[in-house]
């Protein structure tokens, strides 16, 4: 069985290893052209081409999906199954292609969670569970019949970054499972509509995330600003202000935080309480957001012990 992958990022180069490792024939990967990136506008390859490189198996770079040349290189290879992983959405006459059909691994349990980013919304929504599904592609973005799904639990204190570690390595079993009941005519896939007919269903969505979408709104309730830090951490990461009785701004980002009783007679909200040496709170009422971990603009994330080292901030400040 000849298979093309699709794909760009650190997860999708784990699960091509693992299809490699696992005795599959990978006989073309496709992925985005290389693009200058950082200060220094070097110019970088994604890691499925870096992967992709490390086996010497051939690699398509198209700007255009349904570009002529594009379409005839692909079809030359004669694949059996396309498999996409963390790529763009796929016009008809790529996902069509292949007699054995187009997969792709979605990082939720479909069909909830369609779209770019959910991983992040499903902490963000406070979800105790998530999963993988692979799926068959057709029209329309993330609907396709579900061949299988895996769950996984979202610990109390998961970030986005440590969930996508967990069904990165998760998913390499998943995709592998996955080529073996199509080799074996084995897949009985179900329709997403079907599904949410039956369980009646209201839809969640997972949509990209953008800078201004990050920035953390304290008038909510703090487990809600709890899930939203650890939701964006560590990318794009939640951000906010830190302002002064004197209008002095400091521009933060906050990758980690605790949830914390305050016991305080002190309930002012917005106000920030620190010993300037070992913590820092932020007062929402009964309970507090404890930052652990913290980023001020042009430096290093940091522990927040080491911040307060280099800030002086005192109980005339607080969060906007």
């Amino acid at each position: 069985m000849k298979i093309v992958y699709f794909g760009t990022p650190e997860i999708a180069s784990s699960q091509l290893e693992a299809i490699i490792s696992a005795g599959y024939e990978v006989v073309a990967v496709v992925t985005v052209p290389d693009k200058p990136a950082g200060r220094g506008k070097k110019i970088q390859s994604s890691d499925v081409k870096l992967t992709a490189l490390k086996y010497n198996l051939p690699i398509l770079q198209p700007v255009s999906l349904k570009s002529p040349e594009f379409i005839e290189e692909l079809s030359s290879y004669k694949a059996d199954l396309f498999i996409v992983v963390a790529f763009r959405m796929l016009p008809e006459v790529v996902w069509s292609m292949p007699p054995m059909g187009t997969f792709n691994l979605h990082a939720s349990l479909l069909p909830q969670y369609r779209g770019a980013a959910p991983i992040n919304h499903a902490i963000i929504n406070g979800e105790k569970e998530t999963g993988l599904t692979t799926f068959l592609l057709d029209k329309e973005i993330d609907t396709g019949e579900i061949i299988m799904q895996e769950k996984v639990v979202i610990e109390d204190d998961e970030t986005a970054g440590t969930l996508h570690d967990k069904l990165m390595y998760l998913g390499n079993k998943v995709v592998v499972e996955t080529i073996k009941m199509i080799e074996e005519g084995k897949v009985h896939s179900q329709s997403q509509a079907t599904i949410i007919e039956r369980d009646n269903l209201q839809l969640k969505p997972a949509p990209k995330i953008f800078k201004e979408d990050c920035k953390i709104d304290w008038t909510k309730d703090a487990k809600s600003i709890y899930d939203f830090i650890r939701g964006l951490s560590p990318y794009p990461a939640a951000h906010t202000q830190f302002v002064s009785e004197n209008n002095e701004t400091l521009d933060i980002k906050i990758f980690e935080v605790a949830l914390k009783e305050n016991k305080s007679e002190d309930k002012e909200l917005y106000k920030i309480k620190t010993d300037g040496k070992s913590y820092l709170d932020v007062v929402l009422g009964n309970n507090n957001i404890s930052i652990k971990v913290i980023q001020q603009a042009g430096k290093k994330a940091m522990p927040i012990a080491d911040f307060l080292r280099g800030t002086r901030l005192d109980g005339n400040w607080s969060v906007k």
